[in-house]
């Protein structure tokens, strides 16, 4: 709702401090503690993967299994839920952008890696969509 409506309806200016409504854009804050969540559970997950199978279990290359890891985690989680684990405890989701359906596992798997890769996330365009939302036409919205 636009301030301006909201200041018709009530007589006084929209709270800043109100929450978000469902279906809204989410706000870089939120997608920023889903990732560090999501990228902590990755570390925790490919430190295991590594020490089991042996390969790049070194102290130096254990951080390289998260990558991986957080690519198959939003091609399966975002591709068949909708949200990652770090996105359902920052209450946002990631959706089609064409009708708020779930993303599906190819889209979700191409958006994660775009991600990986650093800089599409950072080249914001419309609607506050990086390069990885777009190419994936997925938005991320507050549930």
């Amino acid at each position: 709702m636009s301030e301006r409506s909201s200041q018709q309806t009530t007589g006084r200016p929209a709270d800043p401090n109100a929450p978000a409504e469902p279906g809204s854009p989410a706000t870089w804050g939120k997608r920023f503690v889903a990732l560090v969540l999501d990228w902590i559970l990755c570390l925790l997950v490919g430190t295991v993967l590594a020490r089991l199978t042996g390969v790049f279990s070194n102290q130096t290359m254990v951080g390289f299994w998260a990558y991986p890891v957080l690519i198959v985690e939003y091609g399966v989680f975002i591709g068949v839920f909708g949200q990652t684990v770090g996105m359902r405890l920052a209450r946002i989701a990631c959706l089609r952008v064409s009708d708020h359906g779930r993303v599906g596992v190819p889209r979700a798997l191409l958006r994660g890696f775009l991600l990986c890769l650093i800089v599409p996330p950072l080249v914001i365009g419309p609607g506050g969509r990086g390069l990885h939302d777009r190419a994936a036409r997925s938005i991320v919205v507050h549930t």
